[in-house]
């Protein structure tokens, strides 16, 4: 592979012009189509074949007119006071002429006015689903009871939940990348060149993605989290090819040469990192999630087009760049080879360091790590709902004007979803179920039934007495399903936005240790074929679990407990998003495994070529310190700029990514790894020769690169532009 990549790097340098044209024509051809086939994103979290979707389902087909969107309007009277039929009768008339309402019920006619009278609750029925909802639409809803003044009026309800959009705040951890760049590179051009092919990558993946989104469903998170990941991945391979082009420029190398090799040798490193990120995102689909299929996809491909530009665009703007990636002291065109790098550096010191006090720097790491980790065994799971979103937004003002006139339960109704094959059986069925339900401990009222025109559906609205994602609230539902499942004559199930929740949530937490599983063992034989090492493997394996671990900690007490809350913006604490740990894993494992190939790549590629093992540990910490950990602050940075983002869901991602990170990267990699490797010494490179003999040569270091095709190094022509 090194060899293949080798010429790839020299013909896209020598071809330079030929290169950036068909990027940037591809770029625009993606432009178009994003621009020409671009459709709506959803905020639908649903998996197909649970007992609340299937309900869902049999109301579009019969009962259509209760399967579409519903909006909720909370009206309150002032202190002391109580509403009235005509004071509220203006606010529901004007919801009812909303476009695509089918109707807004009276509060006074339903019996969803408080005890004392003081609040009161339009329920307004649309026709289409959320996802159907126009702006326009939802404007006009916003808008329903504003010619009453002396009322507050707050709205509410599944259609007006808050949709991420991309904003000013990613721009931040950019910004911090680049300051980053030129500390590392001492180049503006460096610099600016580097953070440009990211977001070459990053502006064709996402291209690519919302031009398919006419055809393909996207929940609203999926082109943040390819953005996020886009971003952080395009920038850090960048800077791994541009560090070792620089090396090779300063050891003699024309240009086309140290390009060529770069790619050959970190562009095999960026390879096999961008493989194990990709490989990892789409093995999400064995959860059997729709939408997190999706997720993992868009991600994916968004990964995989920056290792493309990586491997071709960066070494054709590096010809363009010539001498000026280089420290301007550096750029002298008649100097001889330069020595090998000096060992005095803040890396080769770091890694003596660890290398004298290993079993301390063991022992420390893994007590602190696991300490971090404690709160894990208190996570909760749920998706995420009006009473976690900003304070302030008009979704979380209407869930907390309910809750504070009627309690939280009625922010959590529950539908049961009576079917039956005549409405005599499906009458006499829902009669009995409501009895059952009334019954069910932590249910605090059951409406009435209503029959769909056939009289062969019925819905019973159930208000539990604890909020959507209360652990009470979660035995509630189980507790209805048991106790129903005995009723003859007809097929009852539960559904509403809570019930959902909850079937996602344990659809996922039943998918986590086969992921996990599946990860880890994938980690050993990725990192097996690389480094044709078995305890290697296994170490990193170890160390991953402890990343995961300690970032799932710091997140539960941080998210859902609410220690230090407010540092990251977070308004109310609640459990995780049910699908926040998986996709965790998933990402965490690539990027773990990137910190672990380019820093255990030089180890190896010293130790192969002759160096002692412990040496080679010294050396490859000492060689690839500063840029691992520029690449860790960097991707830190661009993750942390999403904190910033109102949207709990994005929040929690963006926070969890940026403390795995530093997790991984400073404690785990830079600290654990080389203690661990000094403790092995050679047989950290042992492997079993009949293994040995059946795995096939990867080459990642470029062994084969240096041992096939000589070095070619020209001492009058530092770059040949």
């Amino acid at each position: 592979m090194a060899i293949l990549l080798y010429r790839l790097g020299r013909l896209s340098f020598r071809r330079r012009g030929r290169v950036l044209a068909l990027w940037l024509l591809l770029l625009a051809l993606l432009g178009g189509g994003a621009a020409a086939f671009s459709g709506p994103t959803t905020s639908k979290f649903s998996i197909p074949g649970t007992e609340s979707q299937k309900a869902l389902d049999s109301l579009t087909r019969e009962f259509p007119q209760a399967s579409g969107a519903t909006g909720t309007i909370v009206v309150a009277a002032p202190e002391g006071g109580k509403l009235t039929p005509s004071a509220v009768a203006p606010v529901t008339a004007e919801a009812a002429e909303v476009p695509g309402v089918l109707a807004a019920v009276d509060p006074f006619v339903s019996k969803a006015v408080s005890q004392d009278g003081r609040y009161a609750l339009i329920q307004v029925q649309f026709e289409s689903g959320v996802d159907g909802i126009t702006d326009a639409q939802r404007e006009a809803f916003s808008d329903a009871g504003a010619s009453v003044t002396d009322l507050r009026v707050e709205h509410g309800g599944e259609i007006m939940r808050g949709v991420p959009e991309i904003g000013s705040t990613e721009g931040l951890g950019v910004a911090v990348a680049a300051l980053v760049l030129v500390l590392t590179f001492g180049s503006l051009v460096a610099a600016g060149m580097t953070l440009l092919n990211a977001l070459v990558g990053v502006a064709a993946g996402m291209a690519g993605l919302f031009a398919l989104s006419s055809t393909v469903e996207l929940t609203s998170t999926a082109p943040i989290l390819a953005l996020m990941l886009g971003l952080a991945v395009g920038i850090d391979y960048a800077l791994f090819i541009t560090s070792r082009y620089r090396h090779y420029l300063a050891e003699g190398m024309d240009g086309e040469e140290a390009a060529g090799r770069a790619a050959g040798t970190a562009g095999s490193a960026v390879v096999f990192a961008g493989a194990t990120v990709v490989i990892a995102l789409a093995g999400l689909t064995v959860a059997g999630v729709p939408f997190l299929t999706v997720m993992g996809l868009a991600a994916a491909a968004t990964v995989a087009l920056a290792v493309l530009v990586s491997l071709t665009l960066l070494p054709a703007v590096l010809g363009f760049a010539g001498v000026r990636v280089l420290p301007r002291k550096q750029r002298a065109r008649d100097r001889t080879p330069a020595a090998t790098p000096a060992e005095g550096g803040f890396g080769f010191r770091w890694g003596r360091i660890v290398a004298r006090l290993r079993v301390p720097v063991l022992v420390l790491g893994v007590a602190g790590l696991g300490a971090l980790a404690l709160p894990v065994q208190d996570m909760r799971l749920a998706l995420p709902d009006a009473s976690t979103e900003a304070v302030g937004s008009p979704n979380r003002e209407a869930y907390d004007l309910t809750t504070e006139g009627f309690g939280e339960g009625f922010n959590g109704r529950l539908v049961a979803v009576v079917s039956g094959d005549t409405a005599q059986a499906t009458g006499a069925a829902a009669k009995e179920a409501a009895t059952l339900i009334t019954g069910t401990d932590g249910v605090l009222a059951v409406a009435a039934p209503q029959m769909n025109e056939k009289g062969t559906t019925a819905l019973l609205a159930v208000i539990p007495e604890t909020g959507p994602t209360d652990a009470a609230t979660e035995d509630t539902v189980h507790e209805i399903r048991d106790r129903v499942a005995g009723v003859q004559g007809a097929a009852i199930s539960l559904t509403g936005a809570t019930a959902v929740g909850i079937d996602v949530s344990e659809k996922l937490a039943g998918a986590l240790p086969v992921y996990l599983l599946l990860v880890v063992g994938l980690s050993v034989l990725l990192l097996m074929l690389v480094f044709r090492s078995f305890l290697v493997p296994v170490k990193a394996a170890l160390g991953f679990l402890l990343t995961i671990g300690a970032t799932f900690g710091i997140t539960v007490a941080i998210f859902q407990e609410g220690h230090l809350a407010a540092l990251v913006g977070l308004d109310t604490p609640g459990p995780l998003v049910s699908f926040l740990p998986i996709l965790l894993i998933g990402i965490l494992f690539g990027l773990a495994m990137d910190y672990e190939v380019f820093l255990v790549s030089r180890m190896r590629e010293d130790f192969v070529h002759g160096t002692d093992a412990r040496e080679a540990v010294i050396s490859g910490v000492g060689h690839n310190a500063r840029v691992v950990t520029a690449a860790a602050v960097i991707m830190t940075a661009v993750f942390g700029g999403f904190v910033f983002m109102p949207d709990p869901i994005i929040k929690s991602i963006g926070f969890a990514l940026a403390i795995g990170v530093l997790v991984d990267a400073f404690v785990v990699r830079m600290a654990l790894v080389p203690a661990i490797m000094h403790l092995l010494g050679r047989a950290a490179w042992w492997l079993p020769r009949p293994v040995d003999r059946v795995l096939p040569d990867l080459d990642i270091e470029g062994e084969r690169l240096q041992r096939e095709i000589p070095v070619r190094r020209s001492e009058d022509d530092l770059v040949r532009t």
